[in-house]
């Protein structure tokens, strides 16, 4: 049996700069690019070529620029250029965008939730549920793969996506997914498996690393 192997590296996006502690989801707010080890480490545990994504929010886009400078990549092949793919973006919370958190705790009388804004099937004011962002990362999940079968594909993206991502691969409720821990600048890795006479499968091969924790996972997936 053979099976052609496409590799997803998931990269959480830089700390944003936001010292008021505001909720941004979709809001287009600064990263902070500054911390070069972390970036370095990055650098030399993704592939040197692998199709790169982003989300059309300048935290990713900075955040993806910093690696690649990080691993003078243009040194061994031309400098790969991002595709931003609109549907890896950022859960939309609406209403609630701009607000502290505080203010959200306290406008929800002790309703809060204990990993994330709401649970997965509440949609907030104006915005998007949980569970209708994890409908449209499997959108995009599947159809980068078919563009991209057999490759490796290094995603910059944002903590409810990646959450998103583990529960396609997972098969898990929207509501269990919330439970990861995606940190700034962690790695996760999952595999789309095409497999001859079965239907595709996913494979985890590993949660929230660290910057530059991941050069195993890259030497194992390379080889």
């Amino acid at each position: 049996m053979t099976a052609a192997v496409t590799r997803w590296w998931l990269i959480r996006h830089a700390p944003v700069i936001n010292p008021e502690r505001l909720i941004y989801g979709q809001r287009d707010v600064l990263a902070d690019t500054s911390n070069e080890a972390d970036f370095a480490g990055l650098a030399q545990t993704v592939p040197r070529r692998a199709v790169w994504l982003e989300t059309p929010l300048q935290r990713t886009r900075a955040t993806a620029a910093a690696i690649l400078d990080a691993g003078d990549f243009h040194s061994e092949i031309p400098r790969p250029t991002p595709i931003v793919v609109p549907d890896l973006i950022e859960q939309n919370f609406g209403d609630w965008q701009g607000i502290s958190h505080q203010q959200l705790c306290d406008s929800r009388k002790g309703e809060d939730h204990p990993f994330w804004l709401a649970p997965a099937l509440e949609r907030p004011p104006g915005g998007e549920s949980f569970m209708e962002l994890v409908a449209r990362v499997a959108i995009a999940m599947l159809d980068q793969s078919a563009r991209h079968v057999g490759q490796d594909i290094v995603a910059v993206c944002h903590g409810g996506t990646i959450r998103g991502a583990l529960a396609v691969a997972l098969g898990l409720d929207p509501e269990r997914a919330l439970a990861f821990r995606i940190d700034n600048l962690s790695l996760t890795r999952i595999d789309r498996l095409e497999l001859d006479g079965r239907p595709p499968a996913w494979r985890v091969e590993a949660v929230n690393l660290p910057p530059g924790a991941g050069a195993t996972t890259r030497a194992s997936a390379v080889a």
